[in-house]
């Protein structure tokens, strides 16, 4: 039997992609690249039973014959925005956790000495991903990008691509079984069709030397092992550049210091045009340059000992109850936290958008991002812990030049073991290798009060390789005070940093209460919390930054309550309809007075 050509080129690629059937190596910057948008309506089918793999839907099958029929159809149905969470969207999926096919078609060319891929900014929870009726790739982790590659793949003409979506919740998940947030399932960040020259800039990474206030460290890969090839790495502004040569892996490393360099900070929150060119290839980008640091029990920040007056937020916007996703999104929960007077925020408890990244570092506040290695991880699995470490990679490869990013945040309220340990250090070791510009940390809750010493403190071994440890403690709410806040001492990790990284309690917006009475969800016992913790903070010597939790009210099943919660977290300074509690304005003045110290 004769085998055509055709044939024969379809089995070489199926070979091919059939052993790379995950996400290939992120290039950095995507939104300086060639992009096409792909967002918009997209066609969609619930799948509660998981049938449709079996059933083939990703081909979009017609009936031709008199007897053909199909079951499922992509046209006339359900249509869904990308992006977006489907959750949101109509009242039918607002818990739903399962599996979600998206389809669309849209129109490509082939292109000679170009490559294409898929870029997809994130989709919650896992997905397999197919084009004209093969499957190309996957992806598991619901907050970090992915590519892939499609040169070879795209037809000439229209093009069908679909989305196998599932969020539905696992032991060997991350996070797993249980979370304090809206489990929203979904296509719910960008999705573009990327176009590089045959050999493009995959990879760079330009920021300053952790110490030095005037060397620039610079990285380079292409996306071919091409030895010898010049690579330019220019800013204009400080007129200023230097060339490079790649090595038989195709990548390129330098030092060269720079004059009169102004160094970001949330003060000056300054950017310079960066121009990093190959052979083939230029991109363009804003970058800024600063350094961070510890020393002893300080934080310091171009030199200077800072203090993090922080607040957090979680990727949602309350009044629409639902994933935040744009620029518009990105600018209102900034503003917010602009208005409230600080000068970092952590993005809890995930890596949330890039255009809240992005916009946080022009508007000068520091981050500090974390993967959700949120309670209940299953430590002992090594495939959970290779997620952990690609979750982790991914985290940092696409914000490795954002000056904004201070803080590496590799887990929060885990319990100490053995497995835990050994996994958490997996963690450091895969960040370490990536970059050691910034500060590596971990939220605990794990302090207690000791009544023969009088005292706070907490003990977990693990906190010997972080540089600066968090501490989550909810007096007055989840814990009652055992002393009076003034007198409440803390000997807590006394040689490291130390953040307050939660602290808190709910009220139900607009309702009055008795300040002394948990029980009442009212403004008032939020803010007597509040100005309770504000006055034992000056009992903790080594605390160099508070970050209440939270900013808005925000979504949860985990929060049962029939009538002061209803699904909602609301611990918010502000309520879900973004109105401000009484709270907000004593963090306010709180934060007021540490930046006049």
């Amino acid at each position: 039997m004769q085998i055509s050509k055709k044939t024969i080129v379809c089995m070489l690629l199926f070979i091919l992609f059939a052993g790379n059937m995950v996400a290939q190596n992120l290039m950095t910057n995507v939104y300086g690249r060639d992009i096409r948008s792909l967002n918009g309506k997209w066609n969609a089918i619930i799948d509660l039973y998981d049938q449709g793999r079996g059933m083939k839907v990703y081909r979009n099958q017609s009936p031709k014959g008199a007897t053909d029929f199909y079951e499922y159809s992509f046209k006339g149905g359900l249509r869904l925005n990308v992006p977006g969470d489907w959750n949101s969207q109509m009242p039918e999926l607002k818990y739903y956790e399962g599996t979600v096919w998206y389809a669309r078609h849209f129109d490509a060319k082939r292109l000679v000495d170009k490559r294409q891929l898929l870029y997809f900014g994130a989709v919650s929870y896992r997905c397999r991903v197919y084009l004209n009726g093969t499957e190309i790739g996957s992806h598991e982790g619901g907050f970090t990008p992915f590519q892939i590659e499609v040169t070879d793949l795209l037809n000439e003409g229209d093009n069908f691509i679909v989305v196998e979506v599932n969020n539905r919740r696992t032991k060997d998940a991350i996070p797993a079984m249980s979370f304090d947030w809206w489990n929203y399932g979904g296509v719910t960040r960008d999705v573009l069709l990327v176009t590089t020259p045959q050999t493009y800039l995959e990879d760079y990474f330009i920021q300053l030397d952790k110490e030095s206030p005037n060397q620039i460290i610079a990285k380079v890969h292409l996306s071919d092992k091409k030895p010898g090839e010049k690579i330019t790495i220019a800013i204009p502004e400080l007129k200023t550049s230097i060339d490079m040569q790649t090595d038989a892996e195709g990548k390129a490393e330098g030092k060269f210091n720079v004059k009169k360099l102004q160094r970001w900070s949330p003060e000056n929150p300054k950017l310079y045009e960066v121009i990093i060119s190959s052979a083939g290839d230029c991109v363009k980008e804003q970058i800024g340059f600063r350094n961070i640091t510890v020393k002893g029990t300080d934080i310091y920040l171009n030199g200077k000992p800072a203090f993090m007056c922080s607040i957090s937020f979680h990727e949602e916007i309350p009044q629409r109850m639902g994933r935040a996703f744009s620029e518009a999104d990105a600018a209102m929960l900034l503003d917010e936290a602009k208005a409230l007077g600080v000068n970092m925020i952590r993005l809890a408890h995930y890596p949330q958008n890039e255009y809240t990244v992005r916009l946080a570092e022009k508007m000068g506040f520091i981050l500090w991002q974390e993967i959700p290695i949120w309670q209940g991880i299953d430590f002992i699995d090594n495939n959970t812990r290779k997620k952990a470490q690609r979750m982790l990679t991914e985290m940092i490869k696409r914000d490795q030049n954002r000056c904004a990013v201070g803080y590496w945040g590799i887990a929060n309220e885990t319990q100490p073991s053995k497995e835990r340990n050994e996994f958490l250090t997996s963690l450091l070791e895969t960040g370490k290798k990536l970059d050691t510009t910034r500060l590596y940390v971990a939220a605990f809750d794990l302090v207690r009060f000791n009544r023969e010493k009088k005292c706070f403190v907490m003990e977990d071994s693990f906190t010997s390789q972080l540089d600066v440890v968090a501490v989550n403690k909810y007096m007055g709410w989840y814990h009652p005070w055992p002393i009076e806040p003034e007198n409440a001492a803390w000997k807590v990790i006394p040689d490291k940093p130390l953040i307050i990284s939660e602290f808190g309690g709910e009220a139900l917006y607009g309702q009055s209460g008795d300040e002394n009475v948990a029980s009442s969800w009212s403004e008032e016992y939020q803010a007597r919390l509040y100005r309770d913790n504000i006055r034992m903070f000056d009992n903790i010597p080594n605390l160099r930054g508070v970050s209440p939790w939270i900013l808005f009210d925000f979504r949860s099943p985990f929060r049962f309550h029939p009538t002061n919660q209803d699904g909602w977290n609301r611990k918010g300074l502000i309520s879900d309809q973004g109105m401000r509690k009484k709270a907000w304005y004593l963090m306010k003045d709180y934060y007021k007075t540490k930046a006049g110290e």
